[in-house]
């Protein structure tokens, strides 16, 4: 045990130093921060490395087992309906309990903090029936997201802009890290009574579209010319004390976050164990040791991002627009945004889960590779958008036309991971340190916080959509070419042997 916790907090280092030497380059170049800024950075970045290798490993443990055990009793011969009442339900109550969708909540000034909780979650749930008929009903992941995505812009044409933004957030930072690897493992349980690989994946993606439609209907239910948000503010801090006293006030309320994240799929666990899956003891015992090292690890993760990570992010961000050059948030965004991906959790869980479905022929490194670099190019243009005051409707639109358009020529397995990514890559660090970036940039540059600012989670968790298609594209041309090259050499092995056996009756 004490082998792969080593392990993962090895891996966890290797993600989270990038950004971490990034940050440190910018403090003592173009963005002198202030020291207790940057203690509170360094702090948090090794409360991150920490958390995610306890994560990591309570993940593989109990997260992941949980899910596909329930996924494989609610895929059986249960009742449509009481399958899609249990469906509704779990999707419900983890993402109420879902630490990221508070801090949405409170990006909605308009709307009542518990009316747009239970919306979104509302929207989750649904959702998460619609996924569970797809795959019971064999329906095809790319003409759904098609027809979905097509109704969520055509019913934004009457939303305010004020919610626009927000709306597509919503989609990727609902999808955080207690409920994406739960749901990833749900899907892989529900996929495994099918035997079909696409089936793996797509719960996510669908997921993500309940939250952007629950925040648009609010938007035309809750019409109001007085929405406002208020800006993050940097916490005083001085010195190590300062520092010590900002995580111990803070590391309470996240214990609580976290055991109210987590309690709702203890609870389901516990009923299915006890009414139907029924392993073995040895088994729960591993999975209670998975949760307590889940909780630990999403404890650390949280604090250490939002009060580490969040302050020196709206920082940098005020810092560098501020500057003659300020364009060069565009660059840096972009070198961040390509960093950043590999310190979300979810990402490795999904990296993982690939790998495993595919046997390995979509290895790990290829889909990193992938997500890094939409990432980078979704900061890059949300850079862009703030620096010039271009609507958030002209990249959208465009963009998710692109992915969608490429569901139609891609492997499906492709379609499936690249819509999961979305919601995968736009977690934690989107919304404590790019987000924060990009509102620090906004107030600077005298742009409207909650209309210029506000998308780039949506942007995060659109561009991954558009370079896995891509990579699938050229998995399929190379697999393509390594059949042409194998029937070549077998017509010519063929040939040789009819030239063989030509020279041998002529001999004769």
């Amino acid at each position: 045990m004490r082998k792969k916790l080593k392990e993962k907090i090895s891996e966890a280092l290797s993600s989270v130093l990038p950004i971490t030497v990034i940050v440190l380059l910018l403090s003592f170049t173009l963005a002198p921060m202030p020291i207790g800024t940057l203690l509170l950075f360094l702090l948090g970045a090794a409360m991150l490395i920490v958390g995610m290798g306890f994560f990591s490993l309570g993940a593989d443990m109990a997260m992941m087992p949980i899910g596909e055990q329930m996924g494989r009793m609610l895929g059986g011969r249960w009742k449509l309906i009481a399958v899609a009442v249990i469906c509704f339900l779990i999707g419900a109550m983890v993402t109420i309990a879902e630490p990221d969708l508070q801090v949405l909540a409170r990006q909605v000034p308009a709307v009542p903090d518990a009316v747009i909780i239970l919306a979104v979650a509302a929207g989750v749930g649904v959702f998460l029936v619609v996924s569970m008929l797809r795959t019971r009903f064999n329906l095809p992941l790319g003409p759904t997201l098609i027809a979905l995505y097509t109704g969520v812009f055509l019913l934004s044409i009457f939303v305010p802009n004020a919610f626009l933004a927000v709306a597509f957030d919503s989609g990727g930072v609902t999808t955080g890290p207690i409920t994406v690897p739960f749901l990833m493992a749900l899907g892989t349980g529900m996929a495994s009574i099918k035997g079909r690989d696409e089936d793996n994946f797509g719960m996510v993606a669908l997921c993500s579209v309940g939250p952007i439609l629950a925040v648009m209907l609010l938007g035309l239910c809750y019409q109001s010319t007085e929405v406002s948000y208020t800006p993050f503010a940097i916490p005083s801090v001085f010195d190590s004390q300062d520092v010590g006293a900002q995580f111990l006030q803070g590391l309470p309320d996240y214990m609580k976050e976290v055991a109210l994240g987590l309690l709702p799929i203890i609870l389901f666990f516990a009923v299915f164990q006890l009414a139907s899956i029924r392993l073995k003891r040895r088994a729960v015992i591993k999975i209670i040791v998975g949760i307590g090292y889940t909780y630990v690890g999403l404890v650390l993760f949280l604090t250490g991002a939002n009060i580490g990570f969040m302050p020196a992010g709206y920082y940098l961000g005020t810092t560098l627009a501020a500057l003659p050059q300020y364009w060069m948030l565009v660059p840096i965004g972009m070198v961040v945004g390509y960093f950043i991906v590999a310190a979300e959790p979810a990402v490795h869980v999904l990296n993982r889960q690939v790998e495993d479905v595919t046997s390995g022929a979509i290895p790990q490194k290829a889909i990193g590779l992938a997500l890094s670099i939409g990432v980078a190019v979704s900061i890059g243009l949300a850079m862009l958008r703030v620096c010039l005051g271009i609507p958030i409707y002209y990249l959208l639109v465009p963009g998710y036309a692109v992915a969608l358009l490429l569901t139609r020529c891609v492997p499906r397995i492709f379609t499936a991971i690249a819509f999961d990514s979305g919601g995968v890559a736009s977690g934690p660090m989107t919304a404590t340190f790019l987000l924060p970036l990009t509102m620090g940039a906004c107030e600077a540059l005298g742009r409207d916080i909650l209309t210029d600012a506000f998308g780039v989670v949506a942007m995060v968790a659109m561009t991954p959509l558009i370079t896995i298609q891509l990579l699938g594209l050229i998995y399929q041309r190379k697999i393509r070419r390594t059949r042409d090259v194998t029937q070549a050499e077998e017509r010519e092995i063929e040939f040789v042997d009819e030239i063989i056996d030509y020279n041998e009756e002529v001999e004769l």
